[in-house]
């Protein structure tokens, strides 16, 4: 009977921590798949944000252009020459420097990567993993470009048909300042932050743009620079 019960024993004893073993390692996996879900997503905003940013600043320089024109200008056909001209540039502006600067830390982080793995067993492969993690400078430029092109077609569509010289200009106000309020919303949704107060501040800051470049366009031209 001793024999017996020291037999089963030992046997529980070898059993239980297998059972542990198996459950925390069952918990671990299940927390490395959320935390890779989690920056997943996290990954997936600022990317979003990114393009509501960039949307933005399309919208607010070719509306601003729009505007300076207009304001000197009655015929629509030099102001969507300088919308036009406005969102070439900014395009390719956005795509250049978004690719530098996406460029420039990747090869940061690819640095880092080889010091991190140089020591380590079979340190190559994963080297090779985490590359491939890395962002894609030719990805961003042209989702950097893409989004301004988005944010400023919207006052050259808003203006392209409207001969009335004051109406194309209130029109294209108008919309600006609609597309201004929903990328503000957006943009505090994703950055988790007051919807009324990023719209507010967003309007208002298109809003100063547009009338500073309408003001000293047209404060240029009265002082004798003919156009």
């Amino acid at each position: 009977m001793a024999a017996a019960t020291h037999n089963q024993l030992s046997n529980n004893s070898v059993e239980i921590p297998i059972h542990a073993n198996d459950n925390i390692m069952d918990s671990k996996h299940c927390q490395r798949i959320e935390e890779g879900d989690n920056v997943d997503y996290f990954q997936r905003a600022q990317w979003l944000r990114a393009a509501v940013l960039g949307a933005n600043d399309g919208l607010v320089s070719v509306a601003s252009l729009m505007m300076g024109v207009g304001s000197v200008k009655e015929d629509i056909k030099p102001m969507l020459l300088a919308g036009f001209a406005g969102l070439f540039a900014g395009a390719c502006s956005m795509a250049i420097g978004e690719f530098v600067s996406v460029y420039t830390q990747r090869d940061i982080e690819v640095a880092q990567i080889k010091r991190e793995n140089s020591m380590k067993v079979g340190g190559e492969n994963e080297e090779e993993r985490e590359k491939e993690n890395l962002p894609n400078p030719f990805q961003a430029a042209f989702a950097s470009a893409f989004a301004f092109s988005v944010g400023a077609v919207m006052p050259l569509l808003a203006a392209a048909f409207i001969k009335p010289h004051k109406v194309r200009l209130g029109v294209l106000v108008l919309v600006a300042s609609l597309a201004l309020v929903v990328f503000g919303i957006v943009g505090a949704v994703l950055g988790k932050t007051p919807k009324v107060k990023s719209s507010l501040r967003v309007l208002v800051g298109g809003w100063m743009a547009m009338a500073i470049t309408f003001g000293l366009t047209k404060l240029i031209v009265s002082d004798g620079l003919q156009m």
